[in-house]
């Protein structure tokens, strides 16, 4: 042979080896089982319970029909995956009714080349979960991501503590749990003979305000198997979660050919039934046309930008403006529509109201009201979504530039006490409170390398990303004034882990957070929240109340809003309530004689 040949046979052999390796880890058939070095054999069949539903390797069946019947073992309420599915045209053709390619893409992080980062947060840690607490926050998380939740008992007696890792992102100073992800050792589970693993539950509350808890998350994940021996850490992403993907790839993960298939259960309703027919309408729309489509009323989209919809069941038909319906009356409206027409009816009720004035009155009045009180709110009278509201005004000039600003909402404008504590919100729906929530100003957290433009530039595009673009920090003067109180301006650079509030309102709209408190919320409350409801006739309302701590009976009463945001308050049931209330004759006989029982009580 010659020197020529050997190097051409050389080249063709590397080729090939080049060939063989891109089949084996990017190619649509799973892996080729191997029993070197002594290695137990593949287990068959295999599915790994998460508490959620189970993993289902589609790498362990070599028949269609078996990976068929072990997805019909799905459990209610339960999401069933199987991945590495082989020929998935095959196993649909087994129970096309049945089950559904799933529209996400597979990633890939390979862990030998894998670099960590040097950048550590010193606003929050990440660690394994470790107590009854952290499973309920992890359940609480996957709530109010829209993601099925895990049986309590599970994360102690029933899981394989040796395949299932579950790690939580806490905050430093509050112990509060940000974020969790969950890791499966393929190896640990089933033999796997290369030695994969992969990720899954990715999820990051989405009132958390620190930066990069999802990629320390991720990076956490990644090191413990890359310390476990494993080869790589896989993951599947809805191909339309452009955020994500963006995150994954920037850590080196790249786009593999594997696929999912799942059963079709209404969890996965969204998946498999195509485009959403109402995608143009505002989450607060949205919510309540899900849960009518959801019981067979029919549905007619009026005006989508407008959140304006009609509902029909039966013979009643009812119109509707996100939570505000035909059942609210125009008076009602108009008690709601000026705050100082709602205050003096609350007040009538017993309600506890902060003192007032009108801006109109004279210079010294108001000069007089802000002596006695120190600190003023100044707000228009008509107005919604925190729009021209100034709070903790300590001089007359910052009233007069705040009472400028308001006038451009609303010629009317209250100048009001300033009353100390954190903003509740109760949901009030046929005169019961069904859901209630701690609102909290928008804040940032330095990292040491950001302006704080920059810092609330991030934060408004997380509170976006997580309220369907409602929530986002606006750079105006009140931002300007708050940042200035705690010393900052835009262009300024925080230290690492320095926290600043960056408004003082803590509407959502602004950029503020929203904390469920409906399981502590003191009855005095629930209480006043009832009385105001009923004081103005609203069956529908978001009362706003000043309180000291949303378990204590201390409150001052600021606003009753005639079209509260009921998607703010998931997974509290405010949506099927809205529903119950329009259409009682929807809910299913047994629900109403529970209701019934309880009432009579």
């Amino acid at each position: 042979m010659s020197r020529s040949q050997g190097q051409k046979g050389r080249t063709r052999g590397q080729a090939g080896q080049h060939r063989l390796k891109r089949l084996r880890e990017q190619g649509l058939k799973p892996p080729i089982e191997s029993h070197e070095g002594g290695q137990e054999p593949m287990k068959e069949n295999f599915a790994l319970n998460c508490g959620w539903g189970r993993l289902v390797f589609g790498q362990t069946f070599t028949d269609a029909g078996a990976l068929v019947a072990s997805l019909g073992e799905e459990l209610p309420d339960r999401r069933d995956i199987a991945i590495y599915v082989r020929d998935p045209h095959v196993i649909l053709a087994e129970a096309p009714q049945e089950l559904f390619l799933d529209p996400s893409h597979t990633y890939r992080l390979d862990l030998s080349t894998y670099r960590p980062s040097t950048e550590v947060s010193r606003t929050f840690f990440v660690r394994r979960l470790t107590s009854q607490s952290d499973a309920d926050a992890i359940n609480r998380i996957y709530a109010a991501r829209g993601m099925v939740p895990v049986p309590p008992e599970f994360f102690w007696s029933r899981r394989d503590a040796r395949a299932i890792t579950y790690f939580v992102a806490e905050d430093e100073a509050t112990g509060e749990i940000l974020g969790t992800v969950t890791g499966v050792d393929h190896y640990r589970a089933f033999n796997d003979p290369e030695r994969g693993s992969s990720l899954w539950c990715l999820a990051v509350d989405p009132q958390a305000r620190h930066p990069g808890v999802g990629e320390t998350l991720v990076r956490r994940l990644a090191e413990h198997y890359a310390a476990r021996g494993a080869a790589f850490m896989d993951l599947s992403v809805i191909h339309s979660n452009e955020q994500a993907i963006k995150l994954y790839e920037k850590l080196g993960f790249h786009r593999v050919h594997f696929f999912a298939v799942k059963r079709k259960n209404p969890i996965n309703e969204t998946l498999f039934t195509g485009t959403d027919t109402d995608a143009d309408l505002n989450p607060y729309a949205g919510i309540i046309v899900k849960e009518a489509r959801r019981r067979g009323i029919h549905v007619q989209v009026l005006d989508a930008a407008g959140g304006f919809f009609r509902l029909t069941h039966g013979g009643r038909t009812i119109d509707c403006r996100e939570s505000l319906s035909e059942l609210t009356s125009a008076v009602a409206m108009s008690i709601c529509d000026d705050k100082t027409v709602t205050r003096r009816f609350v007040e009538k009720a017993g309600v506890v109201v902060p003192d007032q004035l009108s801006a109109s009155a004279s210079r010294a009045e108001v000069e007089e009201f802000l002596a006695r009180h120190g600190e003023v709110v100044v707000k228009p009278a008509r107005g919604e979504q925190g729009r021209g509201v100034s709070v903790g005004l300590s001089s007359m000039d910052e009233v007069d530039d705040a009472v400028g600003a308001a006038r451009t909402v609303s010629d009317d404008v209250i100048v009001e006490a300033c009353v100390e504590g954190e903003d509740l919100r109760l949901v009030v729906i046929n005169y019961r409170v069904v859901a209630a929530a701690v609102r909290r100003p928008a804040m940032i957290t330095g990292d040491g390398r950001s302006t704080v433009k920059e810092l609330i530039d991030k934060q408004s595009r997380r509170r976006a990303a997580a309220t369907g673009g409602e929530s986002r920090i606006p750079l105006d003067a009140e931002t300007d004034r708050a940042l200035a109180r705690a010393g900052f301006a835009l262009d300024d650079v925080p230290p690492d882990g320095r926290e600043i509030q960056v408004r003082k309102t803590a509407n959502l709209h602004t950029g503020g957070t929203i904390h469920d408190v409906t399981g502590i919320v003191h009855p005095v409350l629930v209480d006043a929240a009832v009385k105001a409801a009923r004081a103005i006739a609203i069956p529908v309302t978001g009362i706003d109340l000043m309180v000291r701590s949303p378990t204590g009976p201390d409150y001052a009463f600021i606003e009753a809003n005639e079209r509260p945001g009921l998607a703010n308050h998931e997974p509290q049931p405010t949506a099927e309530r809205f529903i119950d209330l329009l259409f009682p004759l929807s809910v299913p006989a047994s629900a109403r004689q529970v209701v019934q029982t309880v009432q009579d009580r």
